[in-house]
This record gives structure tokens, C-alpha cells and sequence, in this order.
């Protein structure tokens, strides 16, 4: 009986050793020969970034998917454009969104063609007359680029801030929300999304880009309209003009990314070239607003607390000319019953990072670059600036967004093997 025990006591732990072996080959990477594998950093949040190709990609596929190995995991892949340093329609690059996993092992994808796309999934443009284009994921709207002058008819014709074009709104949050507000009665000048300076400085003269003082941004051309099953792109190129003259160059490239899980990413890279002048921006005093700036929309009266959220935890007061890499606003909008948000997310390669902000409890989260003392940027010097919005559902905590923020830093760490 001893004998028979023994035995099946080794042919237990036996059988658990097979198994163990089994499951290892499972989980070693299964790589067809000559496909290109990528590594992608462990993370706890959803990873949406951009990866060169370096030649990369096979041929001969229409759509395009990353399979994970040792996983049954498959998620889209989307071939999206890269920039030139000038901010023009350069190489391509590969748009991936891929879901949180546990673990704290780098993850592995072998780039593999895709099935068909589902009728009606994906991405897709709408011009809603001749000055709006609107991005839809699906059926659900994700935001308005107002690439033509809109004109608010509450707004005093007198005021300058009456019209205003170039600019983000409405942004829609995850279930179907109006995160922004444009032309608020508070502010004329706050419009959803938007670039500009309370001060430039040419040849002597200052003007507001801020408020539409002597200086306006206008839309100039197209560099790409471009959607699939993982983002969708706009790429537009603006200059700012004094009267009938162009002084800056300005190239916004728009990325929206699939909703994976309860976030999206929101990529906005910017470059501003000025033509032929020397060009001077600053931000307001005591203040440092100048540059990207969230407007959100006012809270539900049914529950008009606000929260803002900075790497050091939740706010009690607005905070006025402060280094930040990221800020987080939350709130409930509209008749929603739950409360969303987004946070602004600073590039970790930004210039002078991390810079300095202001923060309002009543809807702005603003960037202040180059920050309260003026700096001047020679004619053809380039400036690029890159930003991230991450859009969420309910009330996030500061290990999140930190979590969230890390994985959009790391995009710089996700390499072909």
C-alpha cells in the first residue's frame, strides 16, 4: 500500500510537472519566421501610442492586427501618418490601442493581417458644413475640429471675441457627454479645446492671440484626414495673421484613439514655425496661462462640485503659475448621472518640463509655455509642443491618472524586437 502510495504520489507531481512544461511552451512566443515582434512595457492602464515602422510591416494586408504571444489576445493595428520635423505628412507609423494586463513583464505582439473590420465600426469623418468636421468612433460623436470662423450670436458685435476659429468643440466623453464649453458667458474668449497667447510680441507691437486682439489664427490647408479601426487622424495646418499678413506658421495634428476599457487617449502635436519676423510669446503675469488650454463645460446644477486632480493629490484652491506634468478634471456635466473627466497629459520631452499652469475650479486647465517671461523664436525656428487629454469615466484617483500618465510616457519605450 506504502509502494502503490509513493507511486502515485509521483505520478501526481509528475503529471503537475508535465502541466507546468505545457503551460511554459504555451506561454513561449509562437513567431513565424520573419515576423517582426513588438515589445510593449507592462502597464496597468490602456496603452495607446505610435511606433515607427523602420520596415517593419509586411506587405499584401489590408487590415492589419497585433497578436499577442502566448495569449489569445488580438487587437487592431492601424498604419497612421508620422511628421516631418516641420510638422509636415512624413513616414508611417503604426497607431496601436492595447489593454491593461497584470504583470510586470514586457508584453509581445507579432504584427499579423487582420479580419475584415464589423460594418460601421471604426472611425469616420463628417463635414457638418464648410467651417466643421466631426470625428465619430462608431456611432458614438468624439469631437468637432472648427476649422472655419464660428460666430457666437450672444457675443457683443462690437467684440472681438466674437468669432473665433481653429479650435476643438465639442468634446464628448464616454457615454455621450459635452465635456467643453465655447464662447462661456464667463469667458468669451474660452473656446473647448484651444492654442493661443495673451501676448505676441512682432517688431515692436504685441497683440492677443487670447482674446482677438489684432492678431487671428485661420485655417490654410488639409494635411490629412485619416481614419481605420484604432484612430482617427486630422492633420491641419493654420497661420497666424496680422491684417492680410502671415506671421506664424501652425500645424496641429489631431489623434483619437479607440475607447478601450474606461478611457480614451487624445493626442494633440503641435509645431509653429514663424515666417519671415522674430516672434515673441508670453503668458499673463502671476497666472502663466499661454498656450494648450482645456475649457470644460459648467458642472450639473444637481451637482456642481469639481474636482482637480495634480500629481501631488486633489486640490482645495486654484493653482496659479505651477509646475506640473499633468492635471485631471472631474465633474458631472450636463443631466449625466455619473460623474467623467480628462486630464491633460505634458510630454515628458516638452520644453522646459514640466511647465507652468493654471488651474480654475470653474472649467479651465490651462498650460503655460513658455511661461510668464517672454521668449522670442527666430524666423524658421521650429517649436513642438505634444499633449495628450485622457478621457475617463467616473472619478479617478491620483494612482490612476499617475498610472494613465506613465503609460502615455513610456510610448517612447515600445520598440520592434
Amino acid at each position: 500500500m506504502a509502494s502503490r502510495s509513493w507511486w502515485a504520489v509521483r505520478a501526481s507531481k509528475l503529471t503537475a510537472a508535465l502541466l507546468a512544461i505545457r503551460l511554459v511552451a504555451l506561454a513561449l512566443p509562437a513567431v513565424e519566421a520573419g515576423e517582426a515582434v513588438l515589445v510593449v512595457p507592462p502597464s496597468p492602464e490602456s496603452v495607446n501610442a505610435v511606433v515607427p515602422l523602420d520596415g517593419a510591416m509586411p506587405e499584401g494586408a489590408a487590415t492589419w492586427q497585433l497578436a499577442e504571444l502566448g495569449s489569445d489576445l488580438a487587437v487592431p493595428a492601424q498604419v497612421v501618418p508620422a511628421l516631418s520635423p516641420e510638422g509636415l505628412k512624413g513616414n508611417r507609423r503604426l497607431a496601436v490601442a492595447i489593454p491593461p494586463a497584470a504583470g510586470e513583464r514586457a508584453r509581445r505582439f507579432a504584427i499579423r493581417p487582420g479580419p475584415a473590420p464589423a460594418e460601421g465600426s471604426g472611425f469616420r469623418l463628417e463635414d457638418l458644413d464648410d467651417k466643421s468636421l466631426k470625428l465619430w468612433d462608431g456611432d458614438a460623436p468624439l469631437l468637432v475640429y472648427n476649422h472655419g470662423p464660428i460666430t457666437a450670436e450672444h457675443v457683443p458685435e462690437s467684440d472681438p471675441r466674437r468669432t473665433r476659429s481653429c479650435y476643438l468643440h465639442p468634446l464628448w466623453g464616454l457615454n455621450g457627454e459635452v465635456l467643453t464649453a465655447d464662447f462661456p458667458r464667463d469667458h468669451y474668449h474660452h473656446h473647448g479645446i484651444f492654442w493661443t497667447w495673451p501676448h505676441v510680441g512682432i517688431e515692436g507691437q504685441e497683440y492677443d492671440l487670447w482674446a482677438d486682439r489684432g492678431i487671428r489664427q485661420q485655417f490654410v490647408a488639409w494635411l490629412a484626414r485619416e481614419t481605420g479601426p484604432v484612430a482617427g487622424v486630422i492633420g491641419v495646418e493654420n497661420g497666424w495673421f496680422v491684417g492680410d499678413r502671415k506671421v506664424m506658421v501652425e500645424r496641429v495634428w489631431i489623434r483619437a484613439y479607440r475607447a478601450v476599457g474606461e478611457s480614451r487617449g487624445l493626442d494633440l502635436e503641435f509645431v509653429w514655425i514663424p515666417t519671415d519676423r522674430p516672434v515673441t510669446l508670453w503668458g499673463a503675469s502671476g497666472k502663466s496661462y499661454g498656450g494648450l488650454t482645456v475649457r470644460f463645460a459648467p458642472p450639473s446644477a444637481k451637482d456642481p462640485a469639481t474636482t482637480i486632480t495634480v500629481p501631488s493629490g486633489p486640490t482645495t484652491g486654484d493653482l496659479p503659475d505651477t509646475p506640473l506634468a499633468w492635471a485631471d478634471f472631474t465633474s458631472r456635466f450636463g443631466d449625466f448621472a455619473e460623474r467623467s473627466g480628462a486630464a491633460v497629459f505634458v510630454h515628458p520631452e516638452h520644453p522646459d518640463f514640466p511647465p507652468t499652469w493654471l488651474t480654475r475650479h470653474y472649467g479651465p486647465l490651462c498650460i503655460g509655455w513658455p511661461g510668464v517671461d517672454p521668449k522670442t523664436f527666430e524666423p524658421g525656428e521650429v517649436i513642438r509642443l505634444d499633449y495628450r487629454v485622457w478621457i475617463h469615466k467616473g472619478s479617478v484617483e491620483t494612482a490612476q491618472i499617475e498610472q494613465a500618465y506613465e503609460a502615455y510616457a513610456q510610448g517612447e519605450a515600445i520598440a520592434w524586437e
